[in-house]
């Protein structure tokens, strides 16, 4: 067995993994223990990647070989495998002809910020420099735009100025538009050991939802949705009416704080209070704890970014920390948590509709004309590109034919999904560059080119905190799959001769080439890392950066000297003015509708949706919503409704949830069409979440606001129900969820997800006005195997009813229940445990929502690492004597839950706060 390091692909903590491999496969991983991200610790996102590689998986899910439409093919008419020359020729033919006709912004690409630096260089160097158009942009527009521009107009620089460390070192955390214990849980875990050295460290939070983060915090602020600029300008007057700012500070390293500080006076206690739905006590305790604190550190993610007034938001609080001269000093300092592995790396080459390399601006002549010359190109065009949400308007209205799709699924995480089908739909040629031939966006590929992933990639990632790690492949790329750099290249080889600009050099022989060239664009600038290589990151480890030529090391926190990467030297007070939700709540969308991460999830769930132990936690599909609220509309757990924003409507179940007040629900942003859709409400197709969301975009940032879209909810009657769950064989099960897509149109609710750990099976749920055709069923069910004379039935067509169930081994292997699904309460427990069936007889058949005497269903899954769930953990601390001092401690040698990746020890903590007050009581 061969052991490898390299990183973790999901959330930009950046965390060090050792792959283990052998014969050519991922057998292992587990966390590097010398790499300072994260120091051997592994969320369970990460613990379990080494099962996203499996090879079984891999066949059903991966694109493997290049496929084309024929020139005149429409896009119900299916790809054919090509090969990688005509391919790439005939892209070429195609891009000269629509550039020599339209000009080269009739051409786009739309990139991703999981790509690794390399592959972002060669796509923006391939955009900007040959093509001839700045509409290229990527998925971290929907994810840290906002964080950009707010670090720029403030600080001079797309530079988060603190680092990891200052965790440990910080007297105040103040955690605001993110649920760290889910988005960034190793992180968490470095605070979680923070608090336990320091018992006086105060962290503060302020979220609309009492997330598990929120509820562990000394101080939890509630703010009703968007309210974010009103609360930090709130703070600040109260910072200044009790003296807790640094004038010397303001006076000696910023500037336009005279204007900010007349702004701040409107905004007293009672009105801010008033404004974000807080107690009044709760904002002069914040802001006493953040302005009299020795370092006060904040940490915030997209509940700042993805709103309309992001940048606002961003500023107002980097605002709080210069005014108290909580920045440039150890434990100190406003601290943007990337949202993708590689967010900071596609910024850096400036992969991004108005950025250049090096941190250059696109506005600035002088940075056109350096990077124009290092490019050898006669110039970079000036006009800005089209951002996320106007690329695809530019392709629904006709403006721009091509677009290239690069590692990212618009047609999953693009807001108002109607509009961007609609788009795909209409450009002349959609090509669609991927891994994963599961997501959403490939059915309306008109080519699609197959790219490796994890485990077969190499090259560099920068995360949170500007450091730069190798990324090492430990197995080939599967089928004819190529690295994203070496695809771009090899285009813009062919497509160079044809627009006459032979001279711009893409002839990269390695990725390290592609490095060496982005590294000597940096000389000279904030993130200047001409005194690294390859070489370095090799035998050195991860490193940050600024780290110049001559430096020894990188820097771990900016600004110590006051000094700011401005014309003038200083930071810059930003007058921001709160503004609230461009899709405010009224009388007919009376909800705020709120999205965000699950625990184990990730993204569009291309590669987590693979593994289907990260379900345990969250299985399925839901809106969450208060109590009372669902009292009042006579709603109980698992009804579904529709709910309805201004641009479409999803079905989904209602669950019951305490983490949110009245007048607010939650979705979590990971459901597409992939796992729940159906022919939706009206005229209205059910595409997801993003059906629902808001496309209103920050004027600054143009980041969308995908945290706030205003919803009516409504009971659906959907009478008829059916439901068919079966084990699988590894080897087909991806594929059946595939294959199973096309009929989850057919009902008005559908829903499709993976369950299992050794096992994996797959459920598929609907719901319907009617009885939907029983050949639709049967074709459902032969998907499962559910056919054939072994199949136990019960039917009665008279009343739409069946029971159809196989029995393998002695054990439950496929059920489906039409009309009355009453007993799949107990079935799917039933068939998950493996028992026995031999005691039931002809209880299978019956209607009963009651499980046979004597058996005991295992509950929800807490700990998704060691399988632990919810009933074991509450009989275990039934079963304690007294209360232990430590109750978790005891509870963790008892169970070994919350002892291997630590994700669910905040979710532990709740359960026994409930079981301790149950047991005094």
């Amino acid at each position: 067995m061969t052991e490898t390091k390299s990183t973790c692909c999901y959330c930009g903590v950046g965390c060090g993994v050792v792959i283990e491999s052998e014969g050519g496969q991922v057998v292992g991983v587990r966390g590097d223990a010398d790499h300072p991200a994260n120091f051997g610790r592994l969320c369970s996102k990460g613990s379990t990647l080494h099962l996203s590689a499996d090879a079984r998986i891999q066949q059903q899910v991966r694109a493997l070989y290049p496929e084309m439409r024929a020139p005149s093919a429409g896009r119900d008419q299916t790809r054919q495998r090509s090969d990688w020359d005509t391919v790439i020729a005939t892209m070429a033919g195609k891009f000269t002809d629509t550039i020599k006709t339209h000009g080269p912004d009739s051409v786009a690409f739309y990139i991703s910020g999981q790509l690794l630096t390399e592959d972002y260089y060669v796509f923006n160097k391939l955009a900007k420099g040959l093509v001839g158009t700045n509409n290229i942009d990527s998925n971290s527009r929907l994810c840290m735009s906002s964080a950009v521009a707010g670090y720029k107009q403030t600080l001079g620089a797309d530079a988060p100025p603190a680092c990891y460390e200052d965790i440990d070192l910080a007297e105040v955390i103040f955690i605001v538009g993110s649920n760290t214990a889910y988005a960034h849980p190793i992180l968490y875990r470095r605070l979680e050991q923070a608090r336990e050295k320091n018992p006086d460290l105060k962290v503060i939070v302020a979220d609309p939802r009492r997330t598990d983060t929120a509820r562990e915090a000394d101080l939890f602020l509630p703010i009703l949705p968007g309210t974010d600029v009103a609360l930090f300008n709130g703070m600040l007057h109260l910072c200044l009416w009790e003296d807790l700012i640094d004038l010397d500070y303001i006076q000696a390293h910023t500037e336009g704080f005279a204007e900010l500080k007349q702004t701040v006076r409107d905004y007293t206690p009672a009105a801010v209070a008033k404004t974000c739905g807080i107690k009044e006590a709760d904002l002069v305790q914040a802001a006493r704890w953040f302005g009299q604190s020795k370092a006060s550190l904040s940490l915030y993610c997209q509940g700042l970014n993805q709103s309309s007034a992001g940048t606002a938001k961003n500023a107002a609080l980097i605002n709080l920390h210069l005014a108290t001269h909580q920045i440039g000093k150890p434990g100190a300092g406003p601290f943007s948590l990337t949202g993708q592995p590689n967010a900071m790396g596609g910024r850096e080459v400036g992969g991004m509709a108005n950025l250049m390399s090096g941190h250059r601006d696109l506005s600035n002549a002088e940075h056109r004309a350096e990077i124009a010359a290092y490019w050898g190109v006669d110039d970079v065009p000036a006009a800005p590109g089209k951002t996320a949400v106007e690329m695809f308007e530019a392709v629904r209205l006709g403006e721009i034919k091509i677009i290239w799709i690069v590692c990212t699924n618009p047609a999953q995480s693009m807001p108002e999904q109607n509009l961007i089908r609609e788009a795909l739909q209409k450009a002349e040629l959609v090509i669609v560059q991927e891994a994963y031939a599961s997501t959403a966006t490939v059915p309306y590929a008109d080519i699609l080119l197959p790219a490796s992933t994890w485990a077969e990639k190499t090259g560099t990632v920068t995360n949170s905190e500007r450091r730069i790690s190798r990324v090492r492949p430990v197995i080939p790329a599967p089928g004819e799959a190529r690295h994203d750099w070496q695809i771009a290249s090899q285009f813009a080889q062919a497509l160079a001769p044809l627009l006459g600009k032979s001279a711009v050099n893409f002839a990269y022989d390695s990725d390290e080439q592609v490095w060496n060239e982005h590294r000597d664009s940096t000389r000279g600038r904030d993130l200047d890392i001409t005194g690294l290589s390859y070489a370095i990151l090799e035998q050195q480890g991860p490193q940050q950066w600024p780290y110049p030529a001559g430096a020894s090391t990188g820097k771990q926190r900016l600004y110590e000297d006051g000094i700011f990467p401005t014309v003038s030297g200083r930071a810059r007070f930003i007058n921001t003015v709160y503004q609230p939700v461009k899709d405010a709540v009224d009388a007919r969308y009376p909800f705020s509708l709120n999205t965000g991460r699950l625990r184990d999830q990730w993204h569009g769930m291309s590669r987590t949706g693979t593994v289907a132990q990260l379900f345990a936690h969250v299985a399925e599909p839901g809106i969450s919503m208060e109590a009372t609220d669902m009292q009042r509309r006579f709603l109980k757990p698992g009804d579904l409704v529709h709910v309805s924003s201004r641009r479409g409507t999803v079905i989904l179940p209602i669950v019951e949830s305490d983490e949110q007040r009245a007048g607010q629900v939650f979705v979590a942003m990971h459901w597409g069409e992939e796992y729940v859709s159906g022919r939706g409400h009206a005229q209205n197709a059910s595409y997801g979440v993003n059906a629902l969301t808001s496309p209103a975009i920050d004027p600054s940032s143009k980041q969308p606001e995908l945290k706030a879209a205003a919803v009516k909810i409504l009971k659906a009657e959907l009478p008829w129900r059916f439901v068919v769950f079966a084990w699988l064989d590894s080897e087909e099960a991806y594929r059946v969820q595939t294959a199973l897509r096309p009929y989850m149109r057919e009902f008005a609710y559908a829903s499709c997800t993976p369950f299992g750990r050794d096992k994996v099976g797959v459920i598929f749920r609907a719901a319907n006005e009617e009885a939907v055709a029983t050949d639709v069923l049967e074709k459902i069910e032969q998907l499962f195997g559910i056919h054939g004379t072994d199949v136990l039935r019960y039917d009665d067509r008279r009343r739409s009813v069946s029971r159809h169930i196989v029995v393998k081994d002695g054990s439950l292997a496929a059920v489906a229940l039409a009309g009355d699904v009453s007993a799949e309460s107990w079935l799917k427990d039933f068939l998950q445990a493996q028992e026995s069936v031999a005691r039931l007889g002809r209880l299978l058949l019956m209607p009963s929502t009651t499980a046979p005497q004597g058996f005991t269903a295992r509950g929800k899954v807490i700990c998704s690492c060691l399988n632990v769930t919810d009933t074991a953990i509450t009989a275990a601390l039934k079963g304690m004597d007294g209360l232990p001092a430590d109750v978790l401690t005891a509870l963790q040698n008892k169970l070994k839950c919350g002892t291997n990746c630590g994700s669910c020890v905040p979710e532990l903590k709740k359960i026994i706060s409930i079981g301790v007050q149950q047991k005094a009581a």
